[in-house]
């Protein structure tokens, strides 16, 4: 698409960009066109002037000129004197002589479209055909399928349609078309279309700080700014939560020590000594041994004589009684596992509650 020579619309100079946009080049200016123009107004000029310069007919041609105005515009006889030069010449395709020839569309090379004095061209470059109109932001493909009812929809709307016929010159564009083939996702806008959207914006743009700075840019939040104040707001509540949570679980923890000691303290030690677990598992297998000794000695007198004991066997009463210390042991401490549990739940369930509100 950059290939492509595209004019867009200046005033009212359309009659330029459809033959600059055909021959695909800057070929033609507004001042090359005039010059034209006022040839043919001479060349009329003076065929009138053989029946008399004094006549109705003479003086009503001595009017403004009707091949060119002072907007831009030029006629039909302007353009084909324009192509004259490069050989070409222009047929109307409305016309029933050209329609009973019965040549297909896609046959020809281009043609050059008017509707109340608006001129534009439609040129095939390569393969592909492409509406190369002044008004359009770029080049529109048209397929091959499109272009007959292209035509056709322009007929229905009034335009004269005329098809260029000779060689055009060759251009970049049409070399590299040949070669390869466009696609084209979207169609191109009009200019109007892309101006009136630019004015939009640019409207809705100066009412938008035309409010701010009426309220001062205070309480003038969006949705966007609002949702985003809204998630700082709950990632902080859950921070401060997850560090109530922390705080908590290191105040249990202190207590749990705290009960350890409590219960050491409880049990009867030896003043000014701090034993260790060595220590400690040495004096508790003395204390089973003894308690050993002491049943055996118990058994051997209750029992007859000759009969012999298992010194093997192990206190029943006294390991007993150990699983029973063991299992209240252990009773406490999943009571009091519990009771952390209970209370870190119940901290999470007041903190989710605040933050809904």
């Amino acid at each position: 698409m950059e290939s492509i020579f595209h004019e867009k619309q200046e005033g009212s100079l359309c009659a330029q960009h459809c033959l600059n946009n055909l021959l695909q080049g800057e070929y033609f200016s507004p001042v090359e066109l005039s010059s034209i123009a006022h040839q043919l107004d001479e060349e009329e000029r003076m065929r009138m002037a053989e029946g008399g310069v004094t006549s109705e007919d003479y003086r009503t041609f001595l009017q403004p000129s009707g091949n060119m105005d002072d907007s831009g515009f030029f006629s039909i006889q302007v353009i084909s004197n324009a192509l004259k030069v490069w050989g070409l010449e222009l047929i109307l395709f409305n016309s029933p002589e050209y329609q009973r020839l019965g040549i297909d569309p896609i046959n020809e090379r281009s043609f050059i479209c008017n509707y109340k004095e608006h001129w534009f061209t439609v040129r095939k470059l390569g393969k592909q055909w492409f509406n190369l109109n002044s008004l359009l932001t770029g080049p529109e493909l048209i397929s091959d399928t499109y272009l007959a009812l292209f035509l056709a929809q322009l007929q229905q709307e009034g335009y004269s349609i005329f098809v260029v016929k000779g060689d055009l010159p060759d251009c970049e564009a049409d070399q590299l078309l040949q070669m390869i083939r466009v696609q084209q996702m979207h169609r191109p806008k009009l200019i109007g279309e892309e101006l009136a959207q630019l004015k939009e914006q640019r409207v809705q743009k100066t009412d938008l700080e035309r409010v701010l700075e009426a309220n001062d840019g205070s309480g003038m939040l969006d949705e966007d700014e609002e949702d985003l104040q809204r998630a700082l707001a709950l990632s902080r509540q859950e921070i401060d939560m997850e560090d109530e949570e922390a705080d908590l679980r290191r105040a249990i923890q202190l207590s749990m020590q705290g009960t350890s000691r409590n219960i050491c303290q409880d049990i009867p030690q030896p003043s000014g000594t701090h034993l260790t677990s060595e220590e400690l598992r040495k004096r508790r297998e003395a204390y089973f041994e003894k308690q050993q000794q002491q049943q055996q000695e118990q058994q051997q007198q209750q029992d007859p004589p000759g009969q012999l004991t298992h010194p093997c066997e192990k206190p029943t009463a006294s390991s007993g009684a150990l699983d029973s210390d063991l299992g209240d042991a252990v009773s406490e401490e999943d009571m009091l596992q519990a009771a952390v549990t209970m209370s870190l739940e119940t901290v999470r369930s007041n903190f989710k509650t605040e933050g809904k509100k």
